[in-house]
Parts: C-alpha cells; sequence; structure tokens
C-alpha cells in the first residue's frame, strides 16, 4: 500500500515522521552491520515501528538502503561543487580538506553508509560514481591542473590527492573507534583540521 509517495497526494506529518523514523533508524542499522548483515525486523526495532507497518513505507531493505544512498550522494559531492576555480588554489583545497574532514563529524554513521557500499562494489550506486562524482572529479582535475601549470600549486597527480584528502579525512568516520580508542580522552576534531591542512600545504606548495 503506497504511503502517498506515488499517489500524487502530499504525505501526512505522521507519513513523514515514520518514513524519517525508518531512515534514521536504518541509517544506525545499516552503518554499522552493513546492508547484508542488516534485516528488516532489527530497522523496524530501531525505529519504534512493527515490521507491517515499516513494510507500508518501503517495500524491502534494498529499497530504504537505495533511498538513502541517493540522498547522501548529493550530500557527498557539495564539498568538491564549492572548489572555485577563480579562488587562490591553496586556500581552495585546504578549503576543501576542511569541508571534507567537516563531513566527517558531522556525518559518521553516512560515511560509514558510503564505505559499506563501496566494499561490497557499489552495486546500487555504481552508475553515480562512473556518472555525477566522475564527471566532477573530472571537471575539478581540470581546475587543478590549470593551477599547476601556472605554477600556483606543485605538480602532483591531481586524481591522488583527491583520493589522498578523501581517504584521509573519512577515516575519521569510517574508523572512528579505532581512532578515538587510541586518542583516549583527546576529541578527534580537535587537532585534526590543523594537522590535515599543514600535510596538504607541504604538499601543494610549489
Amino acid at each position: 500500500m503506497p504511503d502517498g509517495t506515488n499517489t500524487g497526494r502530499p504525505r501526512t506529518r505522521i507519513q513523514q515522521r515514520n518514513r524519517d523514523l525508518i531512515l534514521g533508524a536504518a541509517l544506525d542499522v545499516f552503518s554499522l552491520n552493513g546492508f547484508r548483515g542488516s534485516t528488516l525486523d532489527e530497522i523496524a526495532t530501531q525505529a519504534g515501528l512493527s515490521k507491517p507497518n515499516l513494510l507500508y513505507y518501503f517495500p524491502s531493505k534494498d529499497a530504504i538502503h537505495t533511498e538513502l544512498l541517493s540522498g547522501l550522494m548529493d550530500t557527498w559531492l557539495d564539498p568538491l561543487r564549492d572548489l572555485d576555480a577563480h579562488g587562490d588554489p591553496i586556500p581552495e583545497l585546504l578549503a576543501y580538506v576542511e569541508r571534507k574532514l567537516e563531513m566527517s563529524r558531522l556525518y559518521p554513521r553516512e560515511s560509514r553508509l558510503f564505505a559499506n557500499e563501496i566494499v561490497q562494489g557499489a552495486p546500487r550506486i555504481l552508475s553515480a560514481l562512473q556518472g555525477d562524482l566522475k564527471h566532477l572529479v573530472d571537471e575539478k582535475v581540470v581546475v587543478i591542473r590549470g593551477w599547476m601549470d601556472t605554477g600556483q600549486i606543485a605538480h602532483v597527480h591531481p586524481y591522488h590527492l583527491l583520493f589522498s584528502i578523501w581517504s584521509l579525512t573519512q577515516h575519521y568516520a569510517d574508523f572512528d573507534v579505532q581512532v578515538r580508542a587510541v586518542l583516549g580522552q583527546e576529541e578527534p576534531f580537535q587537532e585534526a583540521p590543523a594537522y590535515l591542512k599543514g600535510i596538504f600545504l607541504k604538499i601543494l606548495t610549489p
């Protein structure tokens, strides 16, 4: 039975609230257990709803997972979209590092959801990776190469530069338990911004 989405009628407040509950619960469960290790029963329990009630809104576990990922892709691409081709190159790239790190601080569950999907071979978002993500990265690589050609930043492999930024910033979300276990009482995001910006400043300075 549709919840209003496919009928042309707007959702009621209760319908929207329950959808939000389900998606929030699913984000918790998927980010902890991965897609294969998660069940509809776990998501329903986490949301405080019955399984039949959950199935009223989403027909399958795959449908919930796909909706979460489709919403996440836009959020994930925004920091790179904000890289300004007309800005000062090194500050622009360091600001991108900071935005990516802030994403890990604000959206750790989303980062782990994304990482789990990639580890599984990205079956639900491969087309987006090969489409929207690749097109955006290719566009920004042209900008970065232009900055290198004019001597404004050091010559480094632009794709691997971006991979390095992604891996170093997303580590703080994807391996949060490990990071916090090693640091103890120290807040990870207190010192990380200055440290990472220092690394990339050395890499990028001509």
